[in-house]
Order: structure tokens, then sequence, then C-alpha cells
């Protein structure tokens, strides 16, 4: 396995960089039985509404043996949750003790998409792409989305020892990082 190297992009970076993102994800996602993860289109539309969305902020890993273009093998994005809480508009659980003034002050930070190659899982990759996007975050509640049935995101959160906060919908469920203490 090539060595991996990993880097922040900013907000131009990755609108460059869409088309093979979304190759990435293809890649990722390939085998799903769900029809939205093989729909590269409705990445992209995702992708771009994301980008736009406060404070995004995205890492990447590339795999880059010596004498070859740089390939993207995992990708890590997310970004602000808007001020106004409307993005807990149908969650259904108990919300954490001050997560609504948390959200007032702009203090929550949504995982939005983590990819990372087939060929290159259980090397630590996603772990390495979370330590770094996180690390402009260490103040905030951290908030990971993820569909009902899949099993893999919820290892990975699981072993991160993230929390599961609840259920959005009949096909989506919220997941908490567990606080960081504060510098």
């Amino acid at each position: 396995m090539a060595e991996v190297f990993l880097r922040r992009l900013s907000r131009w970076q990755a609108e460059q960089q869409r088309e093979s993102v979304a190759s990435l994800y293809v890649e990722a996602y390939q085998g799903r039985t769900e029809a939205e993860y093989g729909d590269r289109q409705g990445f992209l539309r995702r992708f771009e509404h994301d980008v736009q969305q406060p404070d995004f902020d995205m890492v990447v890993a590339d795999d880059a043996r010596q004498g070859h273009r740089a390939d993207l093998v995992g990708c890590l994005y997310g970004y602000r949750a808007a001020r106004t809480g409307d993005w807990w508009e149908g969650f259904r659980g108990i919300l954490p003790a001050g997560i609504g003034e948390r959200t007032a002050s702009g203090q929550v930070f949504l995982l939005g998409e983590l990819m990372v190659a087939p060929a290159q899982r259980g090397a630590g990759i996603a772990t390495r792409l979370r330590t770094l996007l996180l690390t402009r975050h260490t103040a905030d509640v951290v908030v990971a989305v993820i569909k009902q049935g899949d099993t893999q995101g919820r290892e990975v959160l699981q072993a991160w020892d993230w929390t599961k906060l609840g259920e959005f919908d009949p096909s989506r469920e919220g997941w908490l990082r567990p606080p960081s203490p504060l510098p």
C-alpha cells in the first residue's frame, strides 16, 4: 500500500476537485444496494449545496505513488449548522442539554460525507481524516447523520466512541462526538 498524504482544501479547491470527489464517492459506495449511492449527479448536487454552507471545511487523502498522478483515496467534509436551529427539525429524541444554545451561537459542526476507497479501508485513513478535519472544531458540538441501514458508517462512529443521539426520520440517525476538553 502506497503512502497516503492528507491535505485541507479551501472552498475554491473543493469546487475544483468536485469531479474527483464524485468519482471517489461512486467508488466508495460501489456495491451498495440503495439507489442514491450510485447516483453521481445526485451526489454532485448535494456537494454543490454543501460546499456553499457556512464554514465549509474539507480534508482529502491522496495516494501519491512515485511517478504517478496523485489519486484521491479519501475525503471528509462538513460545515457549520445554521444558527436558526432549523437543522434539528424532524429530530426524534432528546437533545443534550444546551444544544439549542450551542446551535444558536454557531457551535454545531455537521459532518457531511466520509468516503474512503475500498482498497484503502482498514488503514486508518478515516480516523486520520477525522482528526485533521476536527482540529479546527475542538470546542464545537460535532454531529454526523447516517442512513439507518449504514452498518459501515455506524461501525466507524462506534469505533470513534461517538454516541447515537436519536433519529431524524425513519431512515436517518444522528450521532454525537464525545465532548472534547477545552484548550
